[in-house]
């Protein structure tokens, strides 16, 4: 793998472990901060994750990155993930509501229009940091759920495994694209990523930023 690869991977899964090293102890969550977290989580991936990987797959040019894409996206929409997803949030009773959504806007429109510029390289890492986040993150959406008295746990058990085979094929992905579709001099392969950690610290953290 080139070693610019190998840097950003560094990179990423460093800001991934911060991520995840950072995240609030579940005991010390009240059931409403637990329930909102759960509800902008789900505000967020339902509507979002197949629009940002179909984003991916329309920006990349490389006939090596591709097949994993569509790998990627065909288990996602033959297995129905957004509806193991609803599943899992109704069960939590943390389906969310306009005010979920609200919260998680201004920097879920960050991130879409980012992706809407189709720079494959930069959508291609930002895309390997999300799945490397999620399979990291699921045991704890998991906790999250039980302690609401849950048991509907399809999603987090599926995606705790799938997405260690994905983020590693997201980032040969990205390897394939970069050797064909380089970055420009003035571009920052970690833009969306920054973006897309700056969504995810607002689904954790926004009730405690509200009230600071």
């Amino acid at each position: 793998m080139d070693a610019q690869v190998i840097a950003a991977q560094r990179k990423i899964e460093t800001m991934i472990d911060q991520l995840i090293q950072g995240l609030p102890r579940i005991g010390e969550l009240s059931r409403e901060e637990r329930r909102d977290i759960i509800a902008r989580y789900s505000a967020v991936l339902e509507g979002n994750f197949i629009y940002w990987m179909t984003a991916t797959l329309i920006a990349t040019q490389s006939p090596d990155a591709r097949p994993i894409i569509l790998e990627n996206l065909h288990e996602e929409v033959r297995d129905a993930h957004p509806a193991m997803l609803r599943r899992f949030a109704i069960a939590a009773r943390a389906y969310p509501t306009d005010q979920d959504a609200l919260a998680v806007n201004e920097d879920l429109t960050k991130v879409r229009l980012f992706l809407g510029r189709l720079s494959a390289v930069q959508s291609l890492a930002t895309m390997a940091f999300f799945e490397g986040f999620i399979q990291r993150f699921m045991g704890y959406l998991a906790a999250l759920a039980a302690a609401q008295g849950s048991t509907e746990m399809e999603y987090t058990d599926v995606h705790g495994v799938c997405d260690i085979a994905h983020t590693e094929g997201l980032f040969r992905a990205l390897a394939a694209e970069m050797s064909v579709n380089p970055l420009g001099p003035d571009q920052d392969l970690l833009e969306g990523v920054n973006l897309l950690r700056a969504l995810m610290e607002q689904v954790v953290f926004y009730r405690a930023a509200a009230l600071a």
